[in-house]
């Protein structure tokens, strides 16, 4: 597989994803708002500092990787003064318009776009108002020329992979997953051409809580 530029590499899933694909021996470049942690230079080939609401540092970067990069972002909000999830997707997506970078894979969740409608009261109280963000993300995405997927993964998880995880189309889903076997089926779809232009949902069935 060509270089995987993770954007939001520092935490979360976006860490899970560089430990992931760095295990299987692919060329990591990790791009996150702090990237001041010892792990995370020491899997990536290349670290970058930005924070993806500076239009001015997301277009740096970005100029900065090579052509045939695959790009994936898991940016979100969780402590961030300006919610990153609409607006940083919008610059990293303008960016990648801007240069000749085509693949790109964005982590969502479930709730967002026409999944919205199945997302519980508790969650749409609890983080609605990111899943909104995301949503425009989604749909800013959808009018872009980039060869994209989106993925929305259930409830996140530690864990390890488990090769149990499932893609669907069904617009209603629900479960959870564990961060791992979320990037084990991100590896799938980029290596499907059929796969771009689409959105898929993963959970694991056999996680019940």
């Amino acid at each position: 597989m060509k270089d995987v530029v993770i954007f939001g590499a520092a935490s979360g899933l976006g860490l899970a994803m560089v430990k992931y694909f760095t295990r299987k021996g692919v060329s990591v470049v990790g791009v996150a708002r702090n990237v001041e942690n010892n792990e995370l230079a020491t899997l990536c080939n290349k670290t970058y500092q930005c924070d993806a609401t500076d239009k001015a540092q997301v277009l740096s970067v970005v100029k900065s990787l090579s052509k045939d990069a695959i790009v994936i972002s898991t940016m979100g909000s969780f402590r961030a003064d300006i919610p990153v999830d609409y607006l940083g997707h919008r610059h990293l997506i303008d960016a990648l318009e801007s240069t000749e970078i085509k693949r790109f894979l964005l982590v969502t969740s479930l709730g967002c776009g026409d999944s919205w409608q199945y997302l519980s009261q508790r969650s749409k109280t609890g983080f609605g108002k990111a899943v909104r963000e995301k949503s425009l993300a989604e749909s800013y995405l959808q009018t872009s020329h980039l060869d994209f997927t989106i993925l929305r993964p259930g409830g996140l998880k530690d864990g390890t992979v488990t090769e149990t995880g499932k893609l669907s189309q069904d617009k209603e889903v629900h479960g959870f997953i564990y961060r791992e076997e979320v990037a084990r089926l991100v590896d799938v779809l980029l290596r499907q051409s059929e796969s771009i232009k689409q959105i898929f949902a993963c959970v694991d069935p056999n996680l019940t809580h």
